[in-house]
């Protein structure tokens, strides 16, 4: 989806939970409308959880309802981040506890299901690639006809680290590191 020449009724909101720091945004028009955080509304530092109440007051600083949310937009390929998900979990010598808890992840997540259940919505289901989502984010809003893209990041679905061409509406990937080996891993577990 091109942002710079998106219809001009065209709302689109964007949802990000179940790992860390859970939002939403809101375009129209291709412009950025609103945006939150679910932990200002929960005062749970980076919460996690569906960001109902973010999602909530993205409408509401529009004045907009549900039915006028065209396309929902959310930050990885489930199908993809289960598969690491699910390796991960066999990994030899891995504390059961933490299989446990990898397992359970994986298979609690129902995210497409929790967006039509939790915020009513039944319309259109965008799933945009982790790391694409990133590079977007960056490269759509710089104002920049091109541009070079590094994202570094703990882990996507499988990548941690991308390198990406950008030029107009076009996101290009060249190239990518994947999991486990993790330049943002590596860093959270030194400042961690």
């Amino acid at each position: 989806m091109d942002l710079r020449t998106v219809e001009s009724t065209l709302n689109i909101i964007g949802i990000s939970y179940g790992y860390h720091d859970s939002a939403c945004c809101l375009l129209q028009n291709g412009r950025i409308t609103a945006a939150a955080q679910e932990e200002r509304f929960s005062r749970r530092k980076n919460d996690k959880a569906f960001p109902a109440a973010a999602f909530r007051y993205c409408l509401e600083q529009a004045g907009l309802t549900i039915a006028d949310i065209n396309c929902v937009a959310f930050y990885e390929d489930p199908s993809q981040k289960l598969s690491r998900q699910l390796w991960m979990g066999m990994l030899p010598g891995i504390n059961p506890a933490r299989r446990a808890a990898i397992e359970r992840a994986a298979l609690d997540r129902r995210p497409l299901e929790e967006i039509e259940l939790v915020a009513g919505y039944d319309g259109p289901i965008e799933i945009v690639d982790h790391h694409l989502s990133h590079a977007a984010s960056a490269y759509f809003f710089s104002g920049y006809e091109e541009a070079a893209i590094l994202t570094v990041d703990g882990v996507g679905e499988w990548a941690t680290t991308t390198y990406s061409s950008a030029e107009g509406s076009e996101i290009k990937r060249l190239e990518q590191v994947d999991f486990p080996h993790s330049l943002g891993l590596f860093y959270s577990a030194i400042t961690g």
